[in-house]
């Protein structure tokens, strides 16, 4: 899946979605990279680990309108986040993607075709 800003900025083309509980607890655990343009989605969350990583990360927290609620640029391995209030889904990309893009706090994502919501998204 695709996901963009609200303003049309691409940030990445092939967004994976962890919404079982073994893929959310995997996540990139055991990766070598994280590849510009790829992401993981995981739903729900609220907050992230970054135990048994190999690379830093950019992680998106958005609430259920697909509004951005909390920016982690660059977390590195064998961190963690605090827990995001109002965090329905965590957006994992390659490290720098959210700075390069100017994504903040309030701009909305869209996943397909519509914002990120809950557990559903278009293709």
């Amino acid at each position: 899946m695709r996901l963009t800003t609200s303003s049309g900025a691409v940030l990445a083309t092939d967004v994976t979605l962890a919404g079982n509980i073994w893929s959310r607890f995997v996540g990139l655990m055991g990766k070598r990279e994280l590849p510009a343009g790829h992401g993981l989605c995981i739903q729900p969350c609220s907050s992230i680990h970054m135990f048994f990583m190999r690379f830093a990360i950019d992680a998106l927290f958005v609430d259920g309108e697909g509004r951005v609620v909390r920016v982690y640029d660059s977390i590195k391995p064998w961190r963690a986040t605090g827990i995001v209030r109002r965090a329905k889904a965590c957006i994992e990309l390659p490290a720098g993607t959210c700075a390069a893009h100017g994504v903040g706090a309030g701009d909305t994502v869209h996943l397909g075709d519509a914002p990120v919501t809950p557990l559903q998204h278009t293709a």
